[in-house]
């Protein structure tokens, strides 16, 4: 098992900025990605950003440019600094971690809100 807290989000302006952090704890000795997926409101979750332990990146063309992940000085932990932020952005934001070995789709955080609004 993995546990996944997130921490950030919250409410921006356009054009502004958040930054989401998410530590992993547990079974982490097979963690092999970490990312960010989120959710709108009658949309489907989505990918936004993952990286992996060998710290390859990938990113939804939507964010491109405006995102980005990064690993944290503590161990298994990731940061999305969202800049330039669009009110198309406004969604719950999921963290994920993948495990060798684990489900499928990986273990999941509770989530966090991210509204953009004037």
């Amino acid at each position: 098992q993995v546990q996944l807290v997130e921490s950030g989000g919250g409410l921006a302006q356009p054009g502004g900025s958040l930054r989401l952090s998410c530590a992993a704890s547990g079974s982490t000795f097979r963690l092999f990605r970490q990312g960010w997926y989120r959710q709108a409101p009658g949309k489907q979750r989505e990918l936004v950003a993952i990286i992996t332990t060998g710290d390859t990146t990938n990113y939804a063309d939507s964010v491109k440019g405006r995102f980005t992940i990064s690993r944290g000085n503590a161990k298994h932990t990731v940061h999305l600094q969202m800049n330039s932020l669009k009110p198309e952005d406004t969604a719950v934001y999921y963290c994920n971690a993948n495990v060798w070995g684990g489900p499928s789709d990986g273990y999941w955080g509770q989530g966090t809100q991210v509204t953009v609004s004037s």
